[in-house]
């Protein structure tokens, strides 16, 4: 029979494997896009086999759900001024992604979403199901279900030009330049009647 700190060390080391495979899936989908990445490589990277990232998550298509499993972890922003709405959204999303971009799985699906049909409807899914209700509790939701969209766009435009894309012009722009910059943009597309 086992004991429980066989168990405890058993499941410790499958938590430690499975955040090894999702690390180096995001590396990948980041660098590669879903087409080209492989669970060979997915396995290669995470240093462990194959068959292991079969055995916890199935398939490729599993694997990319998994590793890209995005909570905007947008603030409540029913408490924020209308007339600063437009500037934290935008301080929130450059926040998130001046950490670490390739490990930045909403990045990720990004890059993917531009050549990947399940990609882009599963970014669909996440703006539609974060962004939007989000902005309704701010705005109502006649006026947030008809600005959340450009928002979005607004908001991923920049991380694709910034991360992705890494246009000179706007990659040398330090982050409160944008903010003054793009925050104006936000609110009129937030205030537009």
């Amino acid at each position: 029979m086992s004991s429980e700190s066989e168990i405890t060390t058993t499941d410790k080391r499958s938590d430690r494997t499975k955040a090894a495979i999702l690390r180096a899936a995001r590396e990948r989908f980041a660098a590669q896009g879903y087409e080209r990445t492989t669970i060979r490589a997915v396995a290669s990277d995470a240093g462990i086999d194959a068959s292991m990232v079969m055995r916890y998550f199935g398939n490729k298509e599993q694997l990319f759900d998994a590793a890209l499993a995005i909570d905007l972890r947008l603030p409540d922003l029913t408490t924020v001024p209308a007339e600063e709405l437009a500037r934290t959204l935008v301080r929130h999303f450059l926040a998130r992604w001046e950490g670490d971009p390739a490990d930045d799985a909403l990045l990720v699906l990004l890059r993917s979403a531009v050549t990947n049909e399940r990609a882009a409807a599963r970014m669909h899914e996440i703006f539609a199901a974060q962004v939007a209700p989000a902005l309704a509790a701010a705005l109502g939701p006649e006026l947030a279900a008809r600005r959340a969209g450009l928002v979005s766009a607004q908001l991923l435009g920049l991380g694709l030009t910034r991360y992705l894309l890494r246009l000179p012009a706007v990659t040398a722009l330090p982050t409160e330049e944008i903010e003054d910059a793009l925050a104006p943009a936000v609110e009129a597309v937030l205030a537009a009647e």
